[in-house]
C-alpha cells in the first residue's frame, strides 16, 4: 500500500514546512468509482476515512463496509439532491457539501427525524463558476448564519478551487472567509494539490487518484 504511505510522508512534511501537527490533518481517501475489492485494502492498512460522490454508490459499497468495520467514517463531498437527503443522513458521518437553504432545510428536518447531528461543511464557490455547486463568498456569512439557526452542526467551509488558476490563492480565500464566521475546519486539497492546502490550512485533505490510480 506505498500509495497511502506516499500521502501520509507528504502530509507529514507539509504540516512540518507549515509548522502545524500531521494530527490536525484528516486524510479523506476518495473512493467514488472504485468497489470494495479496491477500498478495504486501504482500510486493512489502517484508513478508517474515506468519500464518496454519490449517494447511491455510497449506499450499495459502505453499508456492508460499515456492518464488517463499524469505525468507518464516510463523508459525502458530491452535490447532494433534496431526494437523496434521507439516505445521506442514515449512511454518512459528515456532508460536506451543504451548498443552499432548500438542502440545509431538508437536512435539518431529517437529522431530527433520524436523531443525528451530523458535521457539516458549507461548500463555497470560491472561483464563481456557473457549472459548480457551491455559495458565493459573498454570501457564505449570511448561509452560514441561516445553517446554525436550523440547528445544523456546521464545523468549516469546503472548496473546489478552478481547475486553471493557481490553487493557493483559493485556499488562502477559504481560510479567510471560516475565520470570518467562526469555522475553525478547512476541507480543501485534492490529488493534485492536497499539499498546498496542507500549507494553508487545510484539516481535511480529499485525495482519490493518488491513492486509488487514474480512474476510467
Amino acid at each position: 500500500m506505498s500509495n497511502l504511505n506516499e500521502v501520509y510522508q507528504n502530509i507529514e512534511k507539509a504540516c512540518q514546512d507549515s509548522q502545524r501537527q500531521s494530527k490536525d490533518v484528516t486524510l479523506v481517501a476518495v473512493s467514488k468509482t472504485y468497489g470494495i475489492d479496491a477500498i478495504e485494502p486501504f482500510i486493512l492498512e489502517g484508513q478508517k476515512t474515506f468519500g464518496e460522490n454519490r449517494v447511491q454508490e455510497a449506499v450499495e459499497k459502505f453499508i456492508p463496509l460499515k456492518e464488517k468495520y463499524p469505525d468507518l467514517k464516510l463523508h459525502l463531498i458530491g452535490p447532494l439532491q433534496t431526494n437523496k437527503v434521507k439516505d445521506a443522513v442514515a449512511l454518512f458521518d459528515v456532508i460536506e457539501s451543504v451548498d443552499r437553504l432548500e438542502l440545509a432545510e431538508k437536512l435539518a428536518k431529517e437529522m431530527k427525524k433520524q436523531g443525528k447531528n451530523i458535521p457539516c461543511f458549507i461548500q463555497v464557490n470560491t472561483g464563481k463558476e456557473p457549472q459548480k455547486s457551491g455559495c458565493f463568498p459573498e454570501d457564505v456569512e449570511k448561509f452560514t448564519q441561516s445553517c446554525l439557526d436550523l440547528g445544523l452542526n456546521v464545523i468549516g467551509l469546503m472548496c473546489i478551487p478552478p481547475k486553471d488558476e493557481e490553487p493557493s490563492a483559493h485556499f488562502a480565500f477559504l481560510k479567510k472567509l471560516a475565520k470570518k464566521v467562526n469555522l475553525h475546519e478547512l476541507s480543501m486539497g485534492m490529488s493534485a494539490d492536497y499539499t498546498i492546502a496542507v500549507e494553508q490550512g487545510a484539516t481535511f485533505v480529499r485525495v482519490g487518484s493518488a491513492l486509488f490510480g487514474p480512474r476510467g
